[in-house]
């Protein structure tokens, strides 16, 4: 169940940066980009350290409290989740 869990949480998290990286890319090219809505709920559904990685690398994102307080709340929310569910699994 734990490499299940540690599986999802790399792909996702992979996902996650990827959408960063692309939006970086298109705000650069004043293109159409990915809606934050869209950022942010991938960060929510596990891939928190994906965006903040994407956020710091990038500098994409840095100027918005949303993202610069809610992703690094999002992932303490997510680690506390995964101790708990990896002590309730012991």
């Amino acid at each position: 169940m734990v490499r299940y869990l540690l599986a999802y949480l790399l792909i996702i998290n992979l996902i996650t940066f990827l959408l960063y990286a692309i939006d970086k890319h298109r705000a650069i090219r004043k293109a159409w980009r990915i809606p934050e809505s869209v950022l942010m709920g991938f960060a929510a559904i596990g891939g928190s350290v994906g965006a903040l990685l994407a956020m710091l690398l990038f500098r994409h994102k840095t100027k918005h409290a949303k993202f610069t307080v809610g992703v690094p709340l999002i992932l303490v929310a997510q680690i506390v989740a995964v101790i708990c569910f990896y002590k309730y699994l012991s």
